[in-house]
């Protein structure tokens, strides 16, 4: 945790930086976020959050037995027709916090005993999460760190992450900018998204766990399956098996379903079908792509076995 400490020293005076005039995310809306200017995120200065609690909702190597210290901040980079969390991501009207605030949301989340902080849409707050976290290790805060992410995030901010995140868990939630734009208003994620969640595995490597099967260290790439092929997720399944790893640990979603503003767009407006799933999952069996975790997956599929046992699938 030193090193950690001492990475975050050198570090945080840039990204403070970036909030003058900021350019955290590829929207580059360089408003002065010191001054409290408001860009798409419509986030200030402060951090924003909307709770702070366990979650035994993870993937299991993450929620294991004490779940997931969970900290879902507010607002976001992404317009999401279809957002499952619209509540505090694009209608919400949650109170700031200090920093100090956050640093001590951080150690009740280890009084807890959580095994990480993890910490939910945290690309638009970057700069102020660093430096909560500085304050949280010299309070001693030990725990691995996870940066959940949609994944439209910056090359250069993720850039100057390595050594302080542990875990990185981003979506790559297209494979199409056009869909991208359509349907979350990010005209151009895919170029962004493919970069930086390179980046993330060339900083944290495969998934790393401890002798209990608790995720300690890497990368876990969540692919949201949508109706018709909108994420175009075969494309993206063999982005990830040239370009990353095949050995990346992925946790393919079946979970969608149409809400917020969802049911305005047709091909949109319906949950995904059993054919359209398992036609993802034939695919990821097709390039060799066996770790991670599905919602009715084949035994075989269900590969992560650091203690020593098979985890049922998701």
């Amino acid at each position: 945790m030193k090193n950690k400490k001492k990475i975050i020293k050198e570090t945080l005076g840039k990204l403070k930086s970036i909030l003058e005039s900021c350019t955290l995310c590829p929207r580059q809306c360089r408003v002065d976020r010191t001054k409290n200017k408001l860009g798409f995120c419509r986030a200030g200065l402060l951090p924003c959050v909307y709770s702070s609690s366990p979650h035994h909702g993870e993937e299991p190597p993450l929620s294991g037995t004490r779940g997931s210290g969970t900290i879902f901040f507010t607002h976001c980079n992404m317009a999401c027709v279809y957002c499952q969390n619209s509540k505090f991501s694009q209608l919400s009207n949650e109170k700031d916090v200090t920093v100090a605030q956050l640093a001590d949301m951080m150690i009740h989340l280890e009084d807890l005993n959580c095994h990480n902080i993890n910490l939910v849409s945290p690309t638009h707050y970057v700069p102020q999460i660093v430096e909560a976290l500085l304050i949280a290790l010299e309070r001693g805060l030990s725990i691995p760190i996870v940066y959940n992410t949609g994944g439209y995030d910056g090359l250069q901010v993720i850039k100057l992450l390595d050594g302080i995140i542990d875990i990185y868990m981003p979506d790559m939630r297209y494979n199409d900018d056009g869909m991208a734009k359509k349907y979350s208003n990010a005209p151009d994620y895919v170029l962004h998204n493919q970069a930086s969640v390179i980046e993330m595995h060339r900083q944290s490597g495969d998934l790393k766990g401890d002798t209990s099967g608790i995720v300690v260290s890497g990368l876990i790439i969540r692919c949201l399956v949508l109706p018709h092929n909108i994420s175009g997720t075969d494309k993206t399944l063999e982005f990830i098996a040239k370009h990353i790893s095949i050995n990346a640990y992925i946790s393919l979603m079946s979970q969608y379903y149409p809400t917020y503003k969802a049911r305005e767009f047709k091909r949109i407006s319906q949950r995904i079908t059993a054919k359209e799933y398992d036609k993802a999952v034939k695919k990821l069996h097709e390039l060799g792509l066996t770790k991670g975790w599905t919602q009715e997956a084949p035994i075989e599929f269900d590969l992560w076995s650091f203690a020593g046992d098979n985890i049922k699938p998701r």
